[in-house]
């Protein structure tokens, strides 16, 4: 049996080789390493991919975050709304641009934020909610972009992890995640769904001026050359890295099924196992499984990580501190009148295992039985 890992980008490379190999040097012999044909092919395809009007490629997740939000033009104090389960960039980028992260908890069951839990916390000072389609689904988005409707607020979907995933309306209209919002923003680190051989982002929007604009603060601040109009970075998507990602967009919704079969295995396999409860699919998204995660018993979960380990299969923890709790933002928030309670608990109950696009029977087979036998 081939050994056992989190992602398999080794074994995932072996079967786009010739093509991914050929592209590269293409690359490197047309020496347009920067801004090269291979970005503008990408970013068209990924256009239409989404049926977004504007994409625009970045160097990383975390600088499509925080482009998106100075696109906004948002003023130091304003508060942005974000979950309190999520990876630390989602809400580095709002105290980054000395704007307040108001922390909110998230739904026990698809760990995503929802209106219900984002409507106590808006306050006049409240502009923009951050909702993470987290591990591979996305949030309830309708009644999320109702609320800001109401309030008037921007919404920018950070979508790292669903790329690909279907989100439907009650009237029945079908959209991707990214593209529900003001700004959608993605990365395209490694191990992500869709990833490159280094690092990348990108930024969605369906308003044409606003795309422009971001495009502009990305560039410098620049729409013509050595002519700045604002503050802006440096960020951008390099060639090479383009040009894996345009041949992995084509395999993407493929990727998205054979993620979805093994979690499948993994369902059947778990589902009679008291204390464990198998990650819950909201009834109007689709679920790309970024992540598989279970919850555990919170009192097992290290032995359970130690007995895995053992026997030659990895897992992880998303995550073990809830940003509220993290040292970086004390000072710039105080939480010590609300609760997370539902964060907390995930925090000690979560674990993910092994998914990808190159697992096979045989360790799928192997895992499901030596997970199954240290409960037994």
């Amino acid at each position: 049996m081939r050994p056992i890992q989190m992602v398999d980008l080794k074994a995932q490379y072996q079967s786009i080789k010739k093509t991914v190999d050929t592209a590269i040097l293409d690359c490197i012999e047309s020496g347009a390493f920067i801004n090269g044909p291979q970005v503008k092919n990408f970013k068209a395809h990924l256009e239409d991919y989404l049926a977004v009007d504007t994409v625009i490629p970045c160097a990383n997740g975390t600088d499509a975050l925080q482009i998106a939000l100075m696109g906004l033009g948002l003023q130091p104090g304003d508060e942005v709304i974000v979950p309190t389960f999520t990876y630390v960039a989602t809400a580095e980028v709002i105290g980054l641009l000395q704007l307040t992260p108001v922390m909110v908890d998230v739904d026990p069951d698809t760990f995503n934020v929802t209106a219900a839990l984002i409507e106590p916390l808006i306050t006049n000072k409240t502009k923009a909610i951050v909702p993470v389609h987290l591990f591979g689904q996305s949030a309830d988005m309708e009644p999320i972009l109702a609320l800001a409707k109401k309030h008037k607020l921007y919404v920018v979907e950070d979508n790292a992890q669903a790329i690909g995933a279907d989100y439907t309306f009650s009237d029945g209209r079908v959209e991707k995640t990214g593209t529900l919002g003001d700004i959608g923003t993605t990365s395209f680190y490694p191990s992500k769904n869709l990833g490159a051989y280094g690092d990348g982002g990108a930024i969605f929007t369906q308003n044409e001026g606003l795309g422009k604009h971001l495009q502009m603060i990305a560039s410098h601040g620049q729409n013509k050359r050595y002519y700045h109009q604002c503050i802006g970075v440096n960020s951008r998507l390099d060639s090479i890295q383009a040009a894996v990602l345009d041949i992995k967009l084509v395999q993407l919704d493929a990727y998205a099924a054979a993620r979805q079969a093994v979690a499948a295995v993994y369902d059947q396999a778990f589902e009679s196992i008291e204390g464990v409860q198998t990650p819950v699919r909201q009834h109007n998204s689709t679920h790309v499984f970024h992540q598989y995660t279970l919850k555990v018993p919170a009192d097992k979960r290290a032995a359970l990580q130690v007995y895995l380990k053992g026997k030659g299969i990895p897992s992880m923890i998303y995550y073990p501190v809830p940003l509220n709790e993290q040292e970086a933002f004390k000072g710039i928030i105080d939480t010590s009148k609300r609760s997370f309670p539902v964060t907390e608990q995930l925090c000690q109950e979560v674990l993910s295992l092994p998914i990808h696009t190159e697992m096979d029977a045989e360790q799928l087979a192997f895992i499901t039985t030596t997970f199954c036998a240290f409960f037994e």
